[in-house]
């Protein structure tokens, strides 16, 4: 084992699939597995013996999973980088793992090559995705953040959706005139706004007002 020998142990509840890794990563001088392990307490407790450089954790296994190992590791001080490498590829799944402290996400069907490059990475504390897994997170970080309107902000919108001037509005729900338009106004900025109509129609597309047994809304 030389210097820059890359020091690696195993978490799957497969026998199968360890074996798997132990052969693709055989041919490979630069990577050595050090240990194996059947759960994820048991890769916790590798960890603490051998200090490898990177653990390559499934995530669903008995008695501890790999997001509660890779919890344990990463507050256990230990230099150990830990690199999923799993078939789940939800956006539950790869949170969990992030925010855990997993410093690379892999699905199973990566090729050998892809694998040893990502474990090189991961040694170095640098992130790893599966394009699968990037893409996921790329779309995620693009979808609109959730706009959260008070009530009193969906009562006017809705009041507004059903054709009532500000006037009839304030009457509705016993409040000024000038109290309908600043709820509105706020509701303007949340949504992005500049008028009422597209206020109630970004309302109804992203499902802040749900009218089903009301006809669409009158153009005001």
């Amino acid at each position: 084992m030389t210097h820059n020998t890359i020091r690696v142990i195993v978490a799957d509840d497969h026998t199968v699939m360890r074996a798997g890794v132990l052969a693709l990563m055989a041919p490979e001088t630069s990577v050595v597995i050090v240990g194996e392990a059947g759960n994820g307490k048991e890769a916790v407790e590798l960890v603490q013996a051998l200090t490898p450089d990177v653990a390559l954790l499934d995530l669903r296994m008995p008695v501890m999973d790999g997001v509660e190992a890779t919890a344990q590791i990463v507050a256990s001080g230990a230099p150990t980088r830990v690199l999923i490498l799993t078939t789940y590829d939800t956006d539950v799944e790869i949170e969990r793992a992030v925010e855990a402290g997993a410093v690379g996400y892999l699905l199973k069907d990566t090729s050998r090559e892809q694998l040893v490059e990502a474990i090189r990475s991961a040694s170095r504390g640098e992130t790893v995705l599966a394009p699968k897994v990037a893409q996921r997170l790329v779309a995620r970080m693009r979808r609109p953040t959730p706009v959260a309107l008070t009530a009193r902000e969906l009562d006017v919108l809705n009041a507004v959706a059903d054709g009532l001037s500000n006037a009839d509005i304030g009457r509705r729900l016993i409040i000024g005139e000038a109290t309908v338009k600043t709820h509105l106004l706020r509701v303007f900025a949340k949504l992005d706004v500049s008028d009422r109509t597209h206020a109630v129609v970004v309302a109804l597309d992203r499902g802040l007002l749900v009218r089903p047994d009301r006809d669409a809304p009158t153009a005001i």
